[in-house]
């Protein structure tokens, strides 16, 4: 089709295995990523989702087969804690600021950085908690993505603490 501005991401990859599958699917309908490309200036990227704490456990042979991430907070979350958000004898837990989900989400954004991959996040949470937003700057993520009817809001907010944040550094 002649796109150039389109990456690819793959929704629940739970396994090495499937990566490679879905990889592998993905070249032979003439999409060569950088896994599998000869010509790798010609190659697409991909992305993954990281949802699943498999992704998190086991970050760098997925990082070695994709080219980012992007958090997919609210799947992360129902995962890691087990639990099934929509239900409402767990609703006060069911949220990004447990710690768990927390330690997942600082340990992927230190191993992207490290290895400079793409990392966002979707979901929720940065639209719903400012601390969540908030903890998220602090820990370097790249991107996230907000509600319409949040944006405004935690842009500011956003800004605040990239400023303060910044300001700390200096005086250090």
């Amino acid at each position: 089709m002649g796109l150039t501005n389109v990456i690819p991401m793959i929704p629940f990859c739970r396994t090495i295995a499937e990566a490679h599958q879905v990889l592998g699917i993905m070249a032979k309908h003439g999409l060569a990523t950088r896994l599998l490309a000869e010509n790798k200036k010609k190659a697409t990227l991909v992305y993954m989702m990281c949802e699943i704490p498999s992704n998190i456990i086991l970050d760098e042979e997925f990082l070695d087969l994709f080219d980012g991430m992007s958090i997919g907070s609210n799947d992360l979350t129902q995962l890691t804690l087990g639990l099934d958000r929509d239900s409402g004898i767990v609703t006060h837990i069911a949220n990004e600021n447990d710690e768990s989900v927390r330690a997942l989400i600082s340990k992927i954004i230190r191993t992207c950085t490290r290895r400079g991959k793409y990392l966002g996040i979707c979901g929720q949470g940065p639209s719903d908690l400012p601390e969540f937003a908030e903890f998220l700057v602090r820990e370097g993520i790249e991107s996230i993505s907000l509600n319409p009817d949040s944006v405004v809001k935690m842009l500011e907010h956003i800004a605040e603490i990239e400023e303060k944040h910044l300001h700390e550094n200096r005086t250090r």
